[in-house]
């Protein structure tokens, strides 16, 4: 396989779990990290592509969403549709196993409103503040 082989023709193989046997380590394996849940929030909410899931989580950078991505379809969660011959664009969508994740999403969105009221004292008006925060440019850059 060539380092910059196109992930659509050649898919890595899902990761090990670090811990066999035990599932919050399978869970995390799958999931967990600093980008994953806020690409499964906005993938779920519709179908998306690169550019777009690219301003919705900045300040991702362009290599790090593409692993991200990557890693979460090897695990099955999204699935990658280009939208035409190649260089074309493309769409990325929750796969029926990756739209049961879809409430544990949801349950770490309230409960960061919750964390976000206890530590600030404010909830943000909308239900993903996060595109919000990206508009009026209030990010804290990664270290």
């Amino acid at each position: 396989m060539f380092k910059n082989a196109p992930a659509g023709k050649y898919l890595r193989p899902a990761r090990a779990n670090p811990l066999p046997g035990c599932p919050l380590a399978a869970a995390f394996a799958a999931f967990g990290g600093k980008w994953k849940l806020t690409l499964l929030y906005w993938i779920g909410r519709e179908e998306s592509h690169f550019s777009s899931l690219h301003r919705r989580a900045a300040p991702i950078s362009p290599k790090v969403l593409t692993e991200q991505l990557r890693e979460l379809e090897s695990d099955g969660l999204i699935e990658r549709m280009p939208l035409g011959p190649v260089p074309a664009p493309v769409a990325y969508a929750l796969t029926s196993y990756g739209r049961s994740v879809l409430p544990v999403v949801e349950a770490v969105r309230i409960w960061g409103e919750a964390h976000l009221q206890r530590n600030e004292g404010r909830v943000p008006a909308q239900a993903m503040a996060c595109d919000a925060a990206i508009e009026t440019g209030d990010i804290i850059p990664a270290p």
